[in-house]
């Protein structure tokens, strides 16, 4: 029988945790602009890059907007309109995602989204997703932390705009044996100085059997392969077709070809961090009877494995 570590946890079929290759998520959010075919084509773009998995945003707009906010009336691309009624004009219901869920299995590539309301865990348990992503703006809501929990499955937790009490609890709320833990800054898009990498081997310390995680929200790709390099499991980076598309999340969000290159990078750093225990590779041989002058004291050991 096949054993999972303390520190595995599983997305589908994949593994996530230390010794696993980064899973990439391309966040496609509420950049799909109400537009299925949008959504679609930023699918398309996440299966040529290589990402593992699409993620969306599911809200029931009366429940998580703020009711004084229902009749502000605020411009869109659809003309001027109440800010509620533009909530529901973005929100894909059962039909938009009954086509997504076929389209993602067709490709091969997971989806699944974050729910901010208990009534969005129920609507995406039944697309059966891999796992719920929780976001940073909720992570003090305990009443969808529990709902999450009881579903069982997988919980990516991001940490922004949280102080390290709320994190302890929200764990505590959602147990830790099913949570990826992923640093992230909450603004968009986040300054480098404020984005504090450091903060996911503080996370790796505090909680040593969870997993941790990346949800970037930067301009640029290298501040999202250095969490890779100090050990991330799991990264998430928003995507668009254009950043100059309307919506504001565009601007913190990667192109097609920024994520290919991303892709390719953090795959490049995740073969090359190895598992630690220093060893002498097959290749080294040729070099070392070459150049090492003196044997050494294990010479004869190091002889028998050549």
């Amino acid at each position: 029988m096949t054993t999972i570590s303390p520190r595995d946890r599983l997305i589908g079929d994949r593994r996530i945790g230390p010794g696993h290759p980064v899973y990439i998520t391309a966040e496609i959010g509420l950049n799909h602009n109400g537009e299925v075919s949008t959504a679609l084509a930023l699918v398309d773009v996440a299966i040529a890059a290589g990402a593992d998995a699409v993620k969306f945003q599911k809200r029931t707009p009366d429940v998580c907007t703020p009711r004084d906010q229902w009749d502000v009336e605020r411009d869109t691309p659809w003309g001027r309109m109440r800010y509620i009624d533009y909530r529901h004009r973005i929100e894909f219901g059962a039909d938009e995602y009954r086509i997504i869920d076929e389209y993602c299995r067709d490709k091969g590539i997971d989806w699944f989204a974050s729910p901010w309301d208990v009534a969005s865990v129920d609507f995406l348990d039944g697309f059966d997703v891999p796992a719920h992503k929780i976001a940073s703006a909720c992570l003090t809501d305990d009443e969808l932390l529990r709902a999450i929990r009881a579903s069982g499955r997988t919980a990516i937790l991001s940490t922004g705009m949280s102080t390290p009490a709320q994190i302890r609890h929200a764990v505590e709320v959602l147990g830790s044996g099913n949570v990826v833990l992923c640093h992230a800054t909450s603004t968009y898009p986040a300054a480098n100085d404020e984005l504090n990498l450091r903060m996911i081997n503080t996370l790796m310390a505090e909680y040593p059997n969870v997993p941790v995680g990346y949800s970037g929200h930067e301009r640029g790709l290298q501040t999202t392969v250095a969490a890779a390099a100090l050990g991330a499991c799991f990264l998430e980076r928003h995507i668009t077709l254009d950043r100059t598309m309307w919506g504001s999340d565009q601007a913190a969000s990667l192109e097609p070809a920024g994520l290919t290159r991303l892709v390719r990078d953090v795959r490049v750093i995740s073969e090359s961090l190895g598992d630690g225990v220093k060893k002498v590779y097959a290749g080294e041989y040729a070099a070392m009877r070459k150049l090492r002058r003196v044997a050494g004291v294990v010479a004869d050991q190091v002889a028998r494995v050549a």
